[in-house]
């Protein structure tokens, strides 16, 4: 599951450094990983609450959730349905796929009397208005951008535009591991050996590694496929995912780094109008399959773990 979250996300905050040309792409991923680590290590003292949602509690009885075989069909179900998108190119949700797991678990075991009231509150809600609200954003902080320097003909420091942006996807990769390792890490907690932060920092180095050597082909569409872009849009872009995901680590709202990334690339591109609305279009399919499809397979593998 971790491995499958570092293939298909930890490319996402400098997918802009890459796409702009600010930097190739090994450099990109190397920053990706030691960033992303970073932020696993801070989620350890600061996304203790995420730890909980992701447990399945408050969603079925805890006798259910507590349970090796709920806890593994989950992680089976949502590990293969983000390697696949990864495999394929598409940057679909680790968040998405994990909650059509808990689902897919859930309605197998105790069928319709799963508390869907907290699903939508603390899952499908976060998820659905996250890149509702990136989009405009990054349209938004890319125009005004675009604004000052038209009003103010401010000089272009492009080395110090770099440095901030190298910054700026630091921070998005920074806050994707600390809000992305406590969803993980609340799976293996039923194994006695591992404590909270000893399996945060096991998830973070199988996520650096699923990064490492499976991220390429989501790299490709994130940089390039969905829009062309400067340095400048790629900056914009970054800091308004870095501070939606930020504050919804804070207050424990699984949002997902990826809804938000790729919204954000996304509004910059509108303003540009460079976007590839093809692509675009089989990325939010890519994006309304993840969640049946997680929930079946991990409602057959709970299924068959029961037999």
């Amino acid at each position: 599951m971790a491995y499958s979250n570092g293939a298909n996300d930890n490319f996402q905050g400098v997918a802009t450094l890459f796409g702009s040309r600010t930097t190739s792409y090994q450099t990109a991923i190397l920053w990706a990983s030691f960033t992303t680590l970073a932020g696993a290590v801070a989620a350890t003292f600061l996304a203790s609450t995420l730890v909980k949602n992701f447990s399945g509690k408050g969603l079925v009885p805890d006798a259910i959730a507590n349970s090796p075989e709920f806890h593994i069909a989950v992680a089976i179900a949502a590990g293969l349905t983000v390697l696949i998108a990864a495999l394929m190119g598409f940057p679909i949700s680790t968040t998405h796929s994990l909650t059509g797991a808990i689902i897919g678990a859930a309605l197998v075991a105790i069928g319709l009397k799963v508390n869907f009231s907290a699903l939508g509150t603390s899952f499908i809600l976060p998820l659905l208005l996250s890149p509702i609200i990136a989009i405009p954003l990054g349209a938004g902080i890319y125009s005004l951008s675009g604004y000052i320097n038209s009003k103010f003909k401010l000089p272009v420091n492009q080395k110090m535009i770099d440095t901030y942006h190298f910054i700026s996807a630091g921070i998005v990769s920074f806050t994707r591991g600390l809000n992305d390792t406590p969803k993980i890490v609340s799976l293996i907690l039923i194994i006695e050996y591992f404590s909270i932060r000893g399996g945060m920092i096991t998830i973070a180095i199988a996520m650096a590694l699923g990064g490492l050597l499976n991220s390429q082909k989501v790299a490709v569409t994130m940089s390039t496929k969905i829009t062309s872009m400067n340095q400048t849009q790629g900056l914009s872009a970054n800091i308004v995912t870095g501070v939606l995901v930020i504050a919804a680590s804070l207050f424990g709202l699984p949002v997902s780094t990826n809804y938000v990334s790729v919204a954000s690339i996304f509004g910059v591109g509108l303003i540009a109008k460079k976007v590839n609305i093809q692509v675009s279009y089989q990325i939010v399919l890519s994006w309304l399959l993840t969640l049946p499809t997680a929930a079946i397979i991990s409602g057959i593998t709970y299924r068959l773990l029961q037999a």
